[in-house]
C-alpha cells in the first residue's frame, strides 16, 4: 500500500509523520520478526555529515571551472556566495519537509507524498543507478589519483590503473565500515571532517598572511570585477561547477530515521553546517587569489596542490594528504546516505524487497549498502563516466526543484499539519526558479544530443514501473532470491518507527 493510501485510510498519523502506526496491538502484530534503524546520529555527527559530504574534492578543484565561466575574480566569488545561499535556501525547504515527514530518503519520500508514486520512482531509479553511485566513484577516483601520484614514481604509465585500484579499495573499506556499525561510520565521518577543516584552515591562514604582506592585486575593489563575462547562460555552467562543491547540503534528510531528536537536530545541523561551509569556501577562494593569478588558476589541474607548492615548501605534502582524507570522508558520507535511499525505496515497494532489509544485530541496511557500492565500483570501469554524469546534472536540479515545490504543494494539501519549521514562501519560490534556470541553462548554452539520451534513460524507468510496481508482478524466482540473501547476510524485513512511538515504547512522556 502506498504512503498516500495509508494516510487516506487513517492508518498513519495525520500530522505528516509518514509511516507511523497507531495502536500497540497493531504495532506488535505488524512488526513481529522485523527490525528498524536505530537513532544513533546526534547533532555533532549530523553537522559532520553535512560538512563532510559537502567538502570533498570540489573546493580543491572547482574554483578553476567557476573562474573559467565568470572570467573575473569578483564574479567567481559572487557565484560561490550565491551557491551557498541557494544551498541554504534549499536545505531550509528540506528542513520543513524533514520535520513533517520523518522518514529517511529525502527527495524520494517528499516527492512520493506530494506528487505520488511515479515521480518518486523515477527519482529512485535515476538516483540509485546514475546520480548517487557515480558521485561515490568520482570522489573515490580523486582519492585514488592522489594516492597514486604520491606512491608511484613520475613517468610510470600505470598511474590510472593504480588510481582505480585505490578507489576500489576505498569503496570496499567504507562499505565494510558502514555495514559493520552506524557508530563506526559516523565516527569516521567526524574524524575526517576535522581533517579536511584543518587543511582548509591552513590555506586560509596562509592567505591571511599574504594579505597582510600586501598580495591583494587580484582581490582589490578596483580590479576584482574586471573582465566579467557578459554571457548570461555561462553563469549557469559556473553554478554547476560551484554547486558540485556544495553538493551534500541535502544529505541529512536521507537519514532522518537515524537522527536523534530530528525536530531539533535536523534544522539546527543545517543552519550551522551550510553557512559554515559557505564562509570557508569564500575565504579559501580569496586565499587562492593571494598566491595564484587568474591565468595560473585556469592552468592548474589541482588548485590546492599548486597553492601548497608555492607557499608551504617542504610541508607541501600536507595538502595532498588532507585531500585524501577529505575525499575518503566524503565518499563515506555519500555511501552512508545513498544506501538509505535504496533502503526506503525498497521498503515502499518500489525497489526489490531485499533492499529494505536490515541486519538483525548491527541494524545497518546491509543489502542497500552492498548494492550501492557494487554499482559504484562498476562505474569506475569506463574512463569517461564523469562526462556522462555531467549530462545528468540538469536532471538532478529538476528533482531538487520538484522537491522544493513539494513545500508549496503540501502547504496547500495539508494546511492542518503542524510544521516545527515553516520557511517563508519566498524561499521555495526562489529555489524553484533557480532550479528551472539550472535545468535549461546548460541546454541553451551548449545543446547536445547527450541531454536527450539522459532524459530518455530517466524515463526508461517507467518500463519497469508499470509491470512490477503498478501491477505488482513478482517473478517466482525473487522469493527464493530474497530468502537466500536473508540467510547469507543475516538481514530481516524492517519497519518505520516515529520519534513519538519510540518515546512511548520506552515509557517516556
Amino acid at each position: 500500500m502506498s504512503v498516500r493510501s495509508r494516510l487516506e485510510n487513517g492508518n498513519e498519523s495525520t500530522n505528516g509523520l509518514v509511516g507511523s502506526h497507531q495502536g500497540d496491538k497493531q504495532n506488535n502484530n505488524e512488526r513481529d520478526g522485523k527490525v528498524n534503524l536505530k537513532r544513533q546520529v546526534g547533532l555533532l555527527s549530523g553537522i559532520a555529515l553535512i560538512v563532510g559530504t559537502m567538502i570533498g574534492s570540489g573546493i580543491f578543484v572547482s574554483p578553476v571551472g567557476v573562474l573559467r565561466q565568470t572570467e573575473s575574480v569578483g564574479m567567481s566569488l559572487v557565484i560561490w556566495l550565491a551557491c551557498g545561499i541557494l544551498s541554504t535556501f534549499g536545505a531550509l525547504c528540506y528542513a520543513e519537509l524533514g520535520t513533517i515527514i520523518l522518514k529517511s530518503g529525502a527527495e524520494y519520500v517528499y516527492l512520493y507524498e506530494a506528487f505520488g508514486g511515479i515521480p518518486a520512482y523515477i527519482f529512485a531509479w535515476s538516483s540509485t543507478l546514475v546520480f548517487k553511485p557515480p558521485q561515490i566513484s568520482i570522489i573515490a577516483i580523486t582519492f585514488g589519483a592522489y594516492m597514486a601520484e604520491s606512491l608511484i614514481p613520475a613517468g610510470c604509465g600505470t598511474t590510472v590503473v593504480v588510481a582505480k585500484l585505490f578507489a576500489v579499495l576505498a569503496i570496499l573499506l567504507i562499505t565494510y565500515i558502514n555495514c559493520k556499525s552506524v557508530k563506526w561510520a559516523t565516527s569516521v565521518q567526524n574524524i575526517f571532517t576535522v581533517a579536511k577543516l584543518l587543511a582548509l584552515a591552513i590555506i586560509f591562514v596562509v592567505g591571511v598572511i599574504r594579505i597582510f604582506n600586501g598580495y591583494t592585486e587580484y582581490i582589490s575593489p578596483s580590479t576584482i570585477f574586471q573582465g566579467s563575462s557578459t554571457k548570461v547562460f555561462s553563469y549557469g555552467i559556473a553554478f554547476y561547477q560551484g554547486l558540485w562543491a556544495y553538493d551534500g547540503w541535502n544529505q541529512l534528510n536521507y537519514i532522518t530515521e537515524e537522527l536523534v531528536n530530528p525536530y531539533r537536530n535536523l534544522p539546527l545541523a543545517i543552519l550551522i553546517g551550510i553557512p559554515m561551509v559557505t564562509l570557508i569556501y569564500i575565504l579559501v577562494n580569496i586565499a587562492y587569489f593571494t598566491v595564484l593569478t587568474p591565468t595560473e588558476m585556469l592552468s592548474a589541474s589541482a588548485v590546492a596542490v599548486t597553492f601548497a607548492n608555492r607557499t608551504l615548501g617542504p610541508m607541501a605534502w600536507i595538502i595532498p594528504f588532507f585531500v585524501c582524507c577529505s575525499t575518503f570522508g566524503a565518499a563515506n558520507g555519500t555511501l552512508f546516505t545513498a544506501s538509505r535511499l535504496c533502503y526506503v525505496a525498497g521498503r515502499e515497494g518500489q525497489l526489490v524487497e531485499v533492499m529494505s532489509m536490515v541486519h538483525v544485530k548491527r541494524f545497518t541496511p546491509t543489502p542497500a549498502l552492498l548494492f550501492t557500492s557494487i554499482v559504484s565500483i562498476l562505474m569506475l570501469i569506463p574512463n569517461d563516466f564523469d562526462t556522462l554524469v555531467n549530462y545528468f546534472s540538469f536532471a538532478a536540479w529538476l528533482f531538487y526543484g520538484l522537491t522544493t515545490a513539494a513545500v508549496l504543494v503540501l502547504r496547500y494539501q495539508h494546511p492542518e499539519w503542524t510544521r516545527p519549521i515553516k520557511v517563508p514562501l519566498v524561499i521555495p519560490i526562489i529555489v524553484v526558479i533557480a532550479s528551472v534556470y539550472l535545468v535549461i541553462a546548460p541546454i541553451i548554452d551548449d545543446p547536445q544530443v547527450e541531454f536527450l539520451y539522459a532524459a530518455m534513460f530517466i524515463l526508461a524507468g517507467l518500463i519497469f514501473y508499470f509491470p512490477f510496481i503498478h501491477y505488482g508482478y513478482r517473478p517466482r524466482i525473487m522469493k527464493h532470491f530474497t530468502t537466500l540473501i536473508q540467510v547469507l547476510l543475516e538481514v530481516a524485513p524492517s519497519f518505520y518507527l516515529s520519534p513519538e512511538e519510540e518515546q512511548e515504547l520506552q515509557g517516556k512522556p
